[in-house]
């Protein structure tokens, strides 16, 4: 496709061209970049960054910063709808934010746990990728947010984004699985259960960290089901919207 031909069909989508877009962002008659769900967002990257510089020396004061910087990510969608702050900066703000903190945290368990490693560089390609096409998929079909999602395109994905306590559960579930990796590199001591011989591993030598692993491993897998649902119909947009602008060229 030409450039100018993109040019407009982006401003088409968006209503706003990039010169247009870039001279309201200078003039500024309300000041997006400090709307209050964006002020949480800065505030989680600070105490991503702070669990990132202690990561690897201090388990505490990086859980407590990691787990403050997760909370958050449910506090700013609450604050755009109470202060009818919505933005495209800040849905992308968040977006990077949670792919950036947890992509960090699965480089460090990469380290920490080597024979794994492309265990966890796989999951790190799959949420980028799956989100990233997600995104893209939404803007060349004019749709308002990759979270408006039909049982047309997917029954599973709009379950997933439109019941916040699925949503919720699924992602507090992701992350708790990967914090409990973290931390099992930390803890020895044993809680004490009892040795149950059906089970393939020794429970009288499970940590508190190991014990949390077991319990949220599944929501990890369920997560990245989502993510591989997700690069899958985003895909298929992708290429019916090229099938599409191929048959109005023919």
């Amino acid at each position: 496709m030409p450039p100018r031909r993109r040019m407009r069909r982006r401003k088409a989508l968006l209503g706003v061209g990039p010169e247009e877009a870039l001279g309201l962002a200078t003039a500024q008659s309300e000041n997006v970049f400090l709307f209050v769900p964006n002020l949480i967002g800065y505030a989680r990257i600070i105490l991503a960054s702070v669990a990132l510089y202690y990561m690897s020396s201090d388990p505490n004061y990086c859980m407590v910063a990691y787990c403050a910087s997760c909370l958050l990510d449910a506090l700013d969608g609450y604050a755009a709808r109470k202060f009818d702050q919505r933005s495209q900066f800040g849905a992308v703000l968040d977006m990077v934010t949670d792919r950036c903190t947890t992509s960090c945290l699965l480089c460090y368990l990469s380290s920490a746990y080597p024979d794994y490693a492309l265990y966890f560089q796989f999951l790190i390609a799959l949420d980028f990728s799956s989100h990233y096409m997600i995104m893209y998929s939404t803007l060349v079909t004019g749709s308002s947010s990759h979270k408006d999602i039909t049982n047309d395109v997917s029954a599973i994905l709009r379950l997933y984004y439109t019941n916040k306590t699925v949503l919720f559960l699924t992602c507090a579930g992701n992350e708790l699985f990967f914090v409990s990796l973290y931390l099992m590199k930390w803890t020895e001591t044993p809680i004490g259960l009892p040795e149950i011989s059906i089970l393939p591993w020794s429970t009288s030598s499970l940590t508190y960290a190991g014990l949390l692993a077991l319990c949220t491993s599944p929501v990890c897998f369920l997560k990245n089901v989502f993510n591989a649902i997700q690069l899958w119909k985003a895909s298929k947009i992708l290429v019916g919207v090229d099938l599409a602008e191929r048959r109005r060229r023919g």
